[in-house]
């Protein structure tokens, strides 16, 4: 919120015209352009100095002007620099800023702009910090109710304690399995809702809304079988729209009902299948008592051909002749190949293809039969049980070099870095987007350019370091970089913005 920065007491910041004390601060982003609007997102709160209003900037039409500009770009505020070039907040400005329903904010001299965006950096990230801490234990608050005796009723309870709402589950015959939360819908009422719902096919959402409090907001989320059969549905209705990470959480709730779904219907493949998504994801493997840490291990034994002494690895499998493969063969089919081929019941048919658990080392004999049948792997190191989350998302940082390179990987053959992980397809591509408009440049301007930005960044912004290597004056280097920042309309100072450009470089060819 703009008002979580405009209170700190350290900026000394003064409030001229408060237009909205709700309004959702996205980012601070300091600009001396006469029209920044191009290079804003909705929610920012822009600084200046008060450069745009000197000379033909500075009449009263201009500064209507470049307010009105602002205000059609959806900014959260205005901050108004004194000095250099101006000693008080020009009349105009504060007049256009009322018309225009823009908040205006002074910013003393004693306070540079960096200020300001470090304190509004140090908000997002505590409350980022509080928000993961909450998702996550929220997480394992679901993966224990998933444990307990009447796991519908519990993971419905934990849903509405961390999420405003009310839920209703319901059986594909139409009748509730359990419900939570204050004042859910009643089943008649949802009648039409859930028809819609179950008329359709795939991954997808109905929504509705009902003049009840707490139900003006309804989503219907299907719960379907591996082959797309409907098993149920989980209603929640809410009073608002949710935060995002509120559905982060309804998502959760909505996977681990959908599995307990499958485990009663879809036979003997279901257990399996279920173990694969808690051993993914293992919070109860971290957080739970003995008992549930031994049913686990148990339940790995009997799910995997080998001694259990033995390491596991994550195997993904990416089908590259079909990049749109849906599971065409039938997920049964395939969920049972893939268990010969790795000789483990623990396979999950994914959206990308498949995931794995496996005690064997996956030899070049495994490896030629997935490629023969059009699929290329990605293979995790060996590691114990309690690190097989780990595994898990080191392979998936993998998947789409995999998948662009068409080859399979091996996690403990690779060289961990930056560019190694994002490969040639992804970097040059990355270089376009970041270097466009340099790039875009007569090949004589655009080299030289590139070989200034390139020798700046290796020398860590030093310029007198930077001109010694090129052999110009820092003068000359300095109004290089100065031009450069302009061409690509991103902070040469800021830290993140020279490390994507030095990996974006990595990617563009030296001249010859």
């Amino acid at each position: 919120m703009l008002d979580n920065v405009l209170w700190i007491e350290s900026l000394h910041l003064r409030v001229l015209h408060d237009a909205d004390d709700q309004a959702r601060l996205r980012w601070v982003e300091p600009s001396e352009l006469a029209d920044p609007t191009p290079y804003l997102m909705d929610g920012e709160f822009v600084l200046t100095a008060g450069l745009p209003f000197l000379g033909d900037g500075g009449t009263a039409d201009a500064i209507d002007a470049y307010v009105q500009r602002l205000a059609r770009a959806s900014v959260c505020a205005l901050g108004f620099g004194l000095t250099p070039y101006h000693d008080a907040v020009p009349p105009a400005l504060t007049a256009a800023c009322r018309r225009h329903g823009v908040t205006l904010v002074e910013v003393p001299p004693s306070v540079p702009f960096a200020a300001i965006g470090l304190q509004f950096a140090q908000l997002l990230e505590s409350d980022s910090a509080r928000t993961f801490r909450r998702l996550a234990e929220t997480n394992r608050l679901l993966m224990r109710a998933v444990l307990s005796p009447r796991p519908d009723h519990e993971v419905l309870g934990t849903l509405v304690q961390r999420v405003p709402c009310w839920a209703v589950l319901v059986g594909a015959d139409g009748k509730v399995r359990a419900r939570a939360g204050t004042n859910p819908a009643d089943p008649a009422t949802l009648g039409p809702l859930l028809e819609r719902l179950f008329a359709g096919s795939g991954p997808r959402v109905e929504l509705d809304g009902f003049p009840v409090p707490g139900s003006e907001q309804v989503v219907a989320h299907p719960l379907r079988s591996t082959r797309d059969v409907y098993l149920g549905a989980l209603v929640i209705g809410t009073s608002d729209r949710l935060a995002p990470a509120q559905n982060n959480v309804v998502s959760v709730a909505v996977g681990l009902l959908e599995l307990l779904s499958r485990q009663r219907t879809s036979g003997s493949l279901a257990p399996s299948q279920l173990a694969t998504a808690l051993l993914l994801h293992p919070d109860t493997l971290s957080t739970g008592g003995s008992r549930q840490i031994t049913a686990a291990k148990d339940l790995l034994a009997q799910s995997l051909s080998s001694t259990r002494s033995a390491p596991l690895r994550v195997v993904q499998g990416i089908n590259v002749d079909d990049p749109h493969w849906r599971g065409n063969a039938g997920p049964v089919r395939e969920l049972l190949q893939w268990r010969r081929v790795f000789d483990t019941k623990l396979v999950e048919i994914t959206d990308y293809g498949f995931a794995a658990i496996t005690r064997l080392k996956v030899d070049d004999a495994t490896v030629a039969e997935a490629e023969r049948l059009g699929w290329r792997l990605v293979i995790g190191d060996a590691v114990e049980l309690n690190n097989l989350q780990d595994a898990y998302r080191r392979v998936s940082s993998l998947r789409a070099r995999a998948q662009g390179a068409a080859e399979t990987l091996r996690v403990d053959s690779l060289t961990w870095s930056v560019t190694g992980l994002l490969g040639r397809d992804a970097g040059t591509m990355l270089a376009g987007q970041l270097l466009g408009p340099l790039l875009e440049l007569q090949a004589e301007r655009r080299d030289a350019l590139v070989e200034v930005l390139r020798a700046w960044l290796t020398h860590n912004g030093s310029w007198d370091a930077s001109a010694k290597a090129l052999n110009l004056h820092r003068n000359s280097v300095r109004r290089q970089i100065g031009v450069v920042g302009d061409l690509l309309a991103r902070d040469l100072n800021d830290a993140q913005t020279r490390a994507d450009l030095w990996i974006a470089l990595q990617y563009t060819p030296r001249p010859a």
